[in-house]
Protein backbone atom coordinates (compact mmCIF):
# COMPACT_ATOMS: atom_id res chain seq x y z
CA UNK A 1 0.00 0.00 0.00
CA UNK A 2 1.61 3.23 -1.16
CA UNK A 3 1.74 6.22 1.13
CA UNK A 4 0.87 9.56 -0.42
CA UNK A 5 3.47 12.30 0.10
CA UNK A 6 2.80 14.78 2.89
CA UNK A 7 2.24 18.21 1.25
CA UNK A 8 3.31 20.04 4.40
CA UNK A 9 6.60 18.17 4.59
CA UNK A 10 7.19 18.81 0.89
CA UNK A 11 6.38 22.50 1.26
CA UNK A 12 8.73 22.87 4.22
CA UNK A 13 11.51 21.12 2.36
CA UNK A 14 11.04 23.25 -0.75
CA UNK A 15 10.97 26.54 1.17
CA UNK A 16 13.98 25.53 3.27
CA UNK A 17 15.96 24.91 0.10
CA UNK A 18 14.68 28.21 -1.22
CA UNK A 19 16.02 30.06 1.82
CA UNK A 20 19.36 28.27 1.53
CA UNK A 21 19.85 29.23 -2.11
CA UNK A 22 18.49 32.70 -1.42
CA UNK A 23 21.05 33.28 1.34
CA UNK A 24 23.84 31.94 -0.87
CA UNK A 25 22.85 34.45 -3.54
CA UNK A 26 22.72 37.28 -0.98
CA UNK A 27 26.16 36.31 0.34
CA UNK A 28 27.58 36.60 -3.18
CA UNK A 29 25.70 39.86 -3.87
CA UNK A 30 26.88 41.40 -0.58
CA UNK A 31 30.34 41.91 -2.08
CA UNK A 32 28.92 43.73 -5.11
CA UNK A 33 28.86 47.33 -3.80
CA UNK A 34 32.38 47.35 -2.29
CA UNK A 35 33.81 45.53 -5.32
CA UNK A 36 32.04 47.96 -7.65
CA UNK A 37 33.49 50.87 -5.69
CA UNK A 38 36.98 49.40 -6.11
CA UNK A 39 36.40 49.12 -9.85
CA UNK A 40 34.85 52.56 -10.51
CA UNK A 41 37.67 54.26 -8.61
CA UNK A 42 39.87 53.71 -11.68
CA UNK A 43 37.64 52.39 -14.47
CA UNK A 44 34.87 54.23 -16.30
CA UNK A 45 31.38 53.89 -14.81
CA UNK A 46 29.80 52.69 -18.07
CA UNK A 47 32.51 50.10 -18.57
CA UNK A 48 32.02 48.73 -15.04
CA UNK A 49 28.23 48.93 -15.12
CA UNK A 50 27.71 47.33 -18.53
CA UNK A 51 31.04 45.66 -19.22
CA UNK A 52 30.43 43.23 -16.38
CA UNK A 53 27.36 41.96 -18.21
CA UNK A 54 29.29 41.58 -21.44
CA UNK A 55 31.88 39.42 -19.68
CA UNK A 56 29.12 37.37 -18.04
CA UNK A 57 27.42 36.92 -21.42
CA UNK A 58 30.65 35.44 -22.79
CA UNK A 59 30.36 32.80 -20.06
CA UNK A 60 26.61 32.31 -20.49
CA UNK A 61 26.53 31.60 -24.24
CA UNK A 62 28.93 28.61 -24.22
CA UNK A 63 27.06 27.15 -21.24
CA UNK A 64 23.73 27.39 -23.07
CA UNK A 65 25.22 25.84 -26.21
CA UNK A 66 27.06 23.03 -24.43
CA UNK A 67 23.96 22.01 -22.50
CA UNK A 68 21.76 22.39 -25.62
CA UNK A 69 19.16 24.58 -23.99
CA UNK A 70 16.06 25.22 -26.12
CA UNK A 71 15.64 28.73 -27.48
CA UNK A 72 12.96 30.60 -25.49
CA UNK A 73 9.65 31.35 -27.18
CA UNK A 74 8.80 34.86 -28.39
CA UNK A 75 6.71 35.49 -25.26
CA UNK A 76 9.50 34.23 -23.03
CA UNK A 77 11.98 36.47 -24.85
CA UNK A 78 9.80 39.45 -23.97
CA UNK A 79 9.85 38.49 -20.31
CA UNK A 80 13.61 37.90 -20.43
CA UNK A 81 14.03 41.43 -21.78
CA UNK A 82 12.35 42.69 -18.62
CA UNK A 83 14.82 40.64 -16.56
CA UNK A 84 17.72 42.04 -18.59
CA UNK A 85 16.52 45.61 -18.21
CA UNK A 86 16.32 45.18 -14.44
CA UNK A 87 19.39 43.16 -13.43
CA UNK A 88 21.71 43.19 -16.46
CA UNK A 89 21.52 46.86 -17.48
CA UNK A 90 19.55 48.98 -15.01
CA UNK A 91 20.80 48.00 -11.57
CA UNK A 92 24.50 47.57 -12.49
CA UNK A 93 24.71 50.86 -14.42
CA UNK A 94 22.83 53.00 -11.89
CA UNK A 95 24.61 51.50 -8.89
CA UNK A 96 28.02 51.97 -10.54
CA UNK A 97 27.22 55.63 -11.14
CA UNK A 98 25.99 56.01 -7.54
CA UNK A 99 29.17 54.50 -6.11
CA UNK A 100 31.23 57.25 -7.74
CA UNK A 101 29.32 59.68 -5.53
CA UNK A 102 28.90 57.91 -2.17
CA UNK A 103 30.64 55.19 -0.10
CA UNK A 104 29.54 51.57 -0.50
CA UNK A 105 28.33 51.43 3.11
CA UNK A 106 26.22 54.56 2.58
CA UNK A 107 24.61 53.08 -0.53
CA UNK A 108 23.22 50.33 1.69
CA UNK A 109 20.74 52.91 3.06
CA UNK A 110 18.78 52.96 -0.18
CA UNK A 111 19.65 49.40 -1.13
CA UNK A 112 17.93 48.33 2.09
CA UNK A 113 14.63 49.12 0.36
CA UNK A 114 15.18 46.38 -2.22
CA UNK A 115 13.53 43.51 -0.27
CA UNK A 116 10.41 45.58 0.39
CA UNK A 117 10.29 46.75 -3.24
CA UNK A 118 10.61 43.14 -4.37
CA UNK A 119 7.72 42.11 -2.11
CA UNK A 120 5.48 44.91 -3.43
CA UNK A 121 6.25 44.09 -7.08
CA UNK A 122 5.64 40.39 -6.38
CA UNK A 123 2.23 41.19 -4.86
CA UNK A 124 1.30 43.22 -7.92
CA UNK A 125 2.71 40.89 -10.60
CA UNK A 126 2.70 37.45 -9.04
CA UNK A 127 -0.54 37.51 -7.04
CA UNK A 128 1.06 36.80 -3.64
CA UNK A 129 -1.07 37.81 -0.66
CA UNK A 130 1.08 37.86 2.50
CA UNK A 131 -0.53 37.86 5.95
CA UNK A 132 -0.40 41.10 8.02
CA UNK A 133 2.32 39.55 10.19
CA UNK A 134 4.54 39.27 7.10
CA UNK A 135 4.18 42.97 6.32
CA UNK A 136 4.80 43.96 9.94
CA UNK A 137 8.00 41.91 10.09
CA UNK A 138 9.12 43.13 6.65
CA UNK A 139 8.54 46.79 7.60
CA UNK A 140 10.39 46.40 10.91
CA UNK A 141 13.29 44.73 9.09
CA UNK A 142 13.36 47.40 6.39
CA UNK A 143 13.22 50.27 8.89
CA UNK A 144 15.95 48.61 10.98
CA UNK A 145 18.28 48.34 7.98
CA UNK A 146 17.70 51.89 6.74
CA UNK A 147 17.75 53.40 10.23
CA UNK A 148 20.95 51.61 11.17
CA UNK A 149 22.86 52.62 8.07
CA UNK A 150 21.50 56.19 8.12
CA UNK A 151 22.39 56.93 11.73
CA UNK A 152 25.80 55.31 11.53
CA UNK A 153 26.76 56.92 8.23
CA UNK A 154 28.95 59.99 8.12
CA UNK A 155 27.52 61.06 4.77
CA UNK A 156 24.16 62.82 4.42
CA UNK A 157 21.79 62.60 1.48
CA UNK A 158 23.68 62.74 -1.81
CA UNK A 159 22.87 62.75 -5.51
CA UNK A 160 24.13 59.20 -5.70
CA UNK A 161 21.23 58.14 -3.50
CA UNK A 162 18.79 59.00 -6.28
CA UNK A 163 20.69 56.72 -8.63
CA UNK A 164 20.63 53.95 -6.02
CA UNK A 165 16.88 54.45 -5.59
CA UNK A 166 16.43 54.02 -9.35
CA UNK A 167 18.63 50.92 -9.19
CA UNK A 168 16.47 49.47 -6.41
CA UNK A 169 13.20 50.08 -8.26
CA UNK A 170 14.33 48.61 -11.56
CA UNK A 171 16.27 45.84 -9.83
CA UNK A 172 13.19 44.67 -7.91
CA UNK A 173 11.33 44.26 -11.21
CA UNK A 174 14.20 42.19 -12.59
CA UNK A 175 14.22 40.03 -9.45
CA UNK A 176 10.50 39.29 -9.58
CA UNK A 177 10.32 38.56 -13.31
CA UNK A 178 13.51 36.52 -13.07
CA UNK A 179 12.05 34.47 -10.23
CA UNK A 180 8.90 33.86 -12.27
CA UNK A 181 10.87 32.82 -15.36
CA UNK A 182 13.01 30.48 -13.25
CA UNK A 183 9.90 28.39 -12.61
CA UNK A 184 9.49 27.96 -16.35
CA UNK A 185 12.97 27.54 -17.84
CA UNK A 186 15.22 27.18 -14.78
CA UNK A 187 17.28 29.55 -12.63
CA UNK A 188 20.65 29.60 -14.37
CA UNK A 189 18.96 29.41 -17.76
CA UNK A 190 17.05 32.60 -16.96
CA UNK A 191 20.09 34.75 -16.19
CA UNK A 192 22.09 33.19 -19.04
CA UNK A 193 19.43 34.01 -21.65
CA UNK A 194 18.92 37.48 -20.19
CA UNK A 195 22.65 38.13 -20.56
CA UNK A 196 22.85 36.78 -24.11
CA UNK A 197 19.93 38.81 -25.45
CA UNK A 198 21.44 41.93 -23.87
CA UNK A 199 24.69 41.72 -25.85
CA UNK A 200 23.52 43.85 -28.84
CA UNK A 201 22.64 46.66 -26.43
CA UNK A 202 25.95 46.42 -24.55
CA UNK A 203 28.61 46.30 -27.24
CA UNK A 204 28.34 49.91 -28.45
CA UNK A 205 28.36 51.73 -25.07
CA UNK A 206 31.07 49.46 -23.64
CA UNK A 207 33.22 49.83 -26.76
CA UNK A 208 32.75 53.60 -26.72
CA UNK A 209 33.77 53.70 -23.06
CA UNK A 210 36.95 51.77 -23.76
CA UNK A 211 37.89 54.09 -26.66
CA UNK A 212 37.27 57.26 -24.65
CA UNK A 213 38.68 56.28 -21.26
CA UNK A 214 40.98 53.34 -21.89
CA UNK A 215 41.53 50.40 -19.57
CA UNK A 216 44.45 51.57 -17.45
CA UNK A 217 43.79 50.45 -13.89
CA UNK A 218 45.48 48.71 -10.99
CA UNK A 219 45.12 45.04 -10.18
CA UNK A 220 42.80 46.02 -7.30
CA UNK A 221 40.36 47.73 -9.66
CA UNK A 222 40.46 44.77 -12.04
CA UNK A 223 39.85 42.39 -9.14
CA UNK A 224 36.68 44.34 -8.34
CA UNK A 225 35.59 44.22 -11.98
CA UNK A 226 36.22 40.48 -12.30
CA UNK A 227 34.21 39.80 -9.16
CA UNK A 228 31.15 41.79 -10.26
CA UNK A 229 31.36 40.19 -13.72
CA UNK A 230 31.73 36.53 -12.75
CA UNK A 231 30.04 36.36 -9.36
CA UNK A 232 27.62 39.30 -9.02
CA UNK A 233 26.42 39.23 -12.62
CA UNK A 234 26.58 35.51 -13.30
CA UNK A 235 27.02 32.87 -10.58
CA UNK A 236 25.13 34.77 -7.89
CA UNK A 237 21.94 34.68 -9.93
CA UNK A 238 22.17 30.90 -10.28
CA UNK A 239 21.54 30.63 -6.54
CA UNK A 240 19.29 33.70 -6.15
CA UNK A 241 16.75 32.85 -8.86
CA UNK A 242 16.66 29.21 -7.76
CA UNK A 243 15.91 30.35 -4.22
CA UNK A 244 13.11 32.64 -5.41
CA UNK A 245 11.60 29.86 -7.55
CA UNK A 246 11.71 27.27 -4.77
CA UNK A 247 10.74 29.30 -1.72
CA UNK A 248 8.59 32.02 -3.24
CA UNK A 249 9.62 35.48 -4.47
CA UNK A 250 7.91 37.46 -1.72
CA UNK A 251 9.19 35.34 1.17
CA UNK A 252 12.75 34.51 0.07
CA UNK A 253 13.25 38.06 -1.24
CA UNK A 254 13.30 39.28 2.37
CA UNK A 255 16.52 37.36 3.03
CA UNK A 256 18.18 40.26 1.24
CA UNK A 257 17.61 42.36 4.37
CA UNK A 258 20.85 40.79 5.60
CA UNK A 259 22.78 42.11 2.61
CA UNK A 260 23.26 45.59 4.07
CA UNK A 261 25.05 44.23 7.13
CA UNK A 262 27.20 41.90 5.07
CA UNK A 263 28.02 44.73 2.67
CA UNK A 264 29.06 47.05 5.50
CA UNK A 265 31.26 44.31 6.93
CA UNK A 266 33.05 43.76 3.61
CA UNK A 267 33.27 47.55 3.07
CA UNK A 268 35.05 47.87 6.40
CA UNK A 269 37.44 45.01 5.67
CA UNK A 270 38.17 45.90 2.04
CA UNK A 271 37.77 49.69 1.94
CA UNK A 272 38.41 50.74 5.51
CA UNK A 273 34.92 52.16 5.89
CA UNK A 274 33.52 52.57 9.41
CA UNK A 275 31.82 49.63 11.15
CA UNK A 276 29.90 50.24 14.41
CA UNK A 277 29.09 47.75 17.20
CA UNK A 278 25.40 48.59 16.72
CA UNK A 279 25.49 46.41 13.63
CA UNK A 280 25.26 43.26 15.77
CA UNK A 281 22.06 44.46 17.44
CA UNK A 282 20.49 45.62 14.18
CA UNK A 283 21.45 42.41 12.39
CA UNK A 284 19.93 40.37 15.23
CA UNK A 285 16.63 42.23 14.83
CA UNK A 286 16.66 41.60 11.09
CA UNK A 287 17.39 37.89 11.55
CA UNK A 288 14.45 37.70 13.97
CA UNK A 289 12.19 39.37 11.41
CA UNK A 290 13.31 36.94 8.69
CA UNK A 291 12.44 34.01 10.98
CA UNK A 292 8.97 35.51 11.46
CA UNK A 293 8.64 36.03 7.70
CA UNK A 294 9.69 32.40 7.21
CA UNK A 295 6.66 31.26 9.21
CA UNK A 296 4.12 33.83 7.97
CA UNK A 297 1.45 32.40 5.63
CA UNK A 298 1.30 33.69 2.05
CA UNK A 299 -1.64 32.96 -0.23
CA UNK A 300 -0.77 32.47 -3.89
CA UNK A 301 -2.74 32.25 -7.08
CA UNK A 302 -2.85 28.72 -8.45
CA UNK A 303 -0.96 29.73 -11.58
CA UNK A 304 1.76 31.35 -9.46
CA UNK A 305 2.67 28.17 -7.59
CA UNK A 306 6.28 27.17 -8.27
CA UNK A 307 6.98 23.68 -9.49
CA UNK A 308 8.25 21.30 -6.80
CA UNK A 309 11.69 21.25 -8.36
CA UNK A 310 12.37 23.87 -11.04
CA UNK A 311 14.73 22.92 -13.82
CA UNK A 312 18.35 23.03 -12.72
Amino acid sequence: MSVSPNPWVDRFSRETRGFFFGFLGVLIFSFTLPMTRLAVAELDTTFVGLGRALVAACLALPLLLLTRQPIPTRRQMGRLLVVALGVVVGFPLLSAWALRQVPASHSAIVNGLLPMATAVVSVIWDGDRPAPLFWLAAIIGCVTVIGFVFFTSEVGFAAGDLAMLGAVLIGSIGYVEGGRMSRVIGSWQTICWALVISVPFLVLPVGSSVVQHGLNASSTAWLGFVYVSVFSMFLGFFAWYRGLALGGITRVGQVQLLQAFLTITWSGLLLGEHITPWMILAASIVIGMILIIRQSPIKRRAESQPVLEPPS
